[in-house]
């Protein structure tokens, strides 16, 4: 089992790290050029900047049992078609059971943004620490379930 995460301004690299460690678990951080990532623990992979490149770099390299840690549902669908266990930043899993609806809420949000010509987002919320606690709890949880299966 490995970890992946999509990296790019992913707030959780530190959390994921740690409990890697703990449970001794290869960890590989991807990003595109435009981030800069290093880490003692983790093996980075830069791809270029091109659209998507690095959600396609991730599960090109993915595998059955492995975990993903994104917030696209795109490549949280992916993973899961490849086997894969997938979890989002905010600690919710994604399942065969929930992401067909998270990617048909996804499709609607964006034809009413483009049907509205309103673009600009106010983005999400400020990230606190308890959710980074509720991100630890859940991805530890997906750890110990995802070691006692494979």
């Amino acid at each position: 089992m490995k970890i992946f995460v999509d990296a790019d301004a992913c707030p959780v690299v530190g959390i994921v790290e740690e409990l890697a460690k703990k449970y001794t678990i290869p960890v590989t951080l991807l990003c595109d050029t435009n981030h800069v990532i290093s880490s003692d623990y983790s093996e980075v992979i830069v791809v270029g900047a091109g659209a998507d490149a690095v959600d396609y770099k991730l599960i090109s390299i993915c595998h059955k049992g492995d975990m993903v840690v994104s917030q696209d549902y795109g490549v949280a669908a992916m993973a899961l078609g490849k086997g894969a266990y997938a979890i989002h930043q905010s600690g919710k899993w994604y399942t065969n059971e929930n992401i067909d609806q998270m990617l048909m809420e996804r499709h609607l949000n964006k034809k009413a943004r483009r049907a509205s010509q309103k673009n600009h987002l106010k983005g999400p919320k400020k990230r606190t620490a308890e959710d980074d606690e509720y991100f630890r709890e859940s991805f530890e949880k997906m750890i110990l379930k995802v070691m006692e299966r494979e």
